[in-house]
């Protein structure tokens, strides 16, 4: 019987540890919320949201798109405002627009941190994309946040002048080690990197996906947590 009840025990450990290098969602408090993405029991006892609103799409001349019906009510935790973006090239109408969601988003309650872009800028551009930020930020309410979504090859330039150019303008740039629903192949190369920036960083992981931290990231002065970006679930 003892035979059988540690067989028991160590079937038990092994699926714990395999288990180890996904990403349970559970074990994490900010999280991004897609349009499209059904909300889960996970954001009951999230701290921070990061809520998609609307796209930036792209063509002549960027046009706001919006994704929400109705402004979203969260009580309980901080929220960032997401806008997908297409292209830096924005219309008139696209900057009114974003203060006007502060605004109303603000008038439902919500704890708004500030607004998040979410752009694919190539490594080469960040100099443009920067001084692009600068005239944005000049542009919000006081006192609002200004934080970015970055590609994990950013960080291979961990110490050039053009990522770390950034660090004067958002709060925080928030590292997305995915595409689609998988993890990045050799990720950790690219994070080890980060020990050499200037910039508040986050990381951002995919629900399910795999991840093992890297022994150093904690220590790092700059690390300010993780991201999961939830996803619905897959159908069979």
């Amino acid at each position: 019987m003892r035979l059988l009840a540690l067989f028991a025990l160590l079937l038990l450990s092994g699926c714990d540890r395999a288990e180890q290098g996904r990403v349970d969602a559970h074990a994490y408090d900010t999280f991004w919320q897609w349009a499209g993405v059904e909300p889960q029991l996970v954001l009951d006892k999230a701290k921070t949201i990061y809520i998609l609103a609307a796209e930036i799409k792209g063509g002549p001349e960027g046009r706001y798109v919006d994704l929400r019906p109705a402004v979203p009510r969260v009580k309980h935790a901080q929220v960032w405002i997401v806008y997908r973006v297409e292209t830096l090239a924005w219309d008139a109408n696209v900057l009114p627009r974003i203060r006007r969601d502060i605004e109303r988003w603000k008038a439902k309650g919500n704890r708004i941190a500030g607004i998040q872009i979410d752009f694919d800028a190539a490594t080469r551009g960040l100099p443009g994309y920067a001084a692009f930020l600068k005239r944005l930020r000049a542009e919000l309410p006081k006192g609002t946040g200004l934080s970015v979504t970055g590609l994990l090859d950013w960080s291979s330039g961990g110490d050039s002048p053009a990522l770390n150019a950034l660090a004067g303008t958002v709060d925080e740039v928030v590292l997305q080690t995915y595409q689609g629903r998988q993890t990045i192949a050799g990720y950790q190369a690219y994070l080890r990197q980060l020990e050499r920036g200037k910039l508040p960083f986050k990381i951002g992981l995919v629900q399910n996906g795999e991840w093992q931290a890297p022994p150093d990231l904690p220590r790092n002065p700059k690390f300010r947590g993780y991201v999961v970006f939830l996803l619905n679930p897959e159908r069979s």
